[in-house]
C-alpha cells in the first residue's frame, strides 16, 4: 500500500513540473531571425512581457518605432506587429541601419544607456 501511494504521489510530482515547464516553455520567445538567409547566431532569447514589466516600458512605441519619409521619429505610433525586416533590409540602405545593426542599436543601445541588461553575444544568442 505505501509503495503504491509513494509511486501515485512521485507520479503527480513529475507530472506537475512537466506541465509547469510546458508553461513557462511557451512564454520563452525568441527574436525571429528568418530574415537572415544564413543566421551566424541562434535567436536571441527574449521575453517581452517581463522585460517590459522589469524595464517599466508601458509604451510599445519605446522600442517598435516609426520614422516617417525624412527619417524623424513619429511619437505616437507603434511598428508593433510588423516584422523589423518590413521596414529594414538585411543590409545599411542609405540613413536606415541594416537589420542587424538596427537590432543591435535598439536593444543593445538601450541596455548600454540604461547601464542594465546583456551587452556580450552569448548572453543574448543563447542555444535553447
Amino acid at each position: 500500500m505505501k509503495k503504491s501511494a509513494l509511486v501515485m504521489l512521485g507520479g503527480l510530482v513529475l507530472s506537475v513540473l512537466l506541465i509547469a515547464a510546458a508553461f513557462s516553455q511557451e512564454e520563452m520567445q525568441t527574436v525571429d531571425n528568418q530574415a537572415f538567409p544564413s543566421p551566424q547566431r541562434p535567436s536571441s532569447l527574449f521575453r517581452h512581457d517581463e522585460h517590459n514589466e522589469t524595464a517599466a516600458i508601458e509604451e510599445c512605441n519605446v522600442c517598435h518605432h516609426v520614422y516617417d519619409e525624412q527619417g524623424k521619429l513619429v511619437a505616437d505610433e507603434s511598428s508593433e506587429g510588423q516584422a523589423c525586416s518590413e521596414c529594414h533590409a538585411i543590409e545599411d540602405k542609405s540613413k536606415q541601419p541594416g537589420l542587424r545593426k538596427a537590432f543591435h542599436r535598439n536593444c543593445k543601445g538601450c541596455n548600454l544607456e540604461q547601464e542594465k541588461g546583456p551587452l556580450l553575444c552569448g548572453e543574448c544568442h543563447v542555444q535553447a
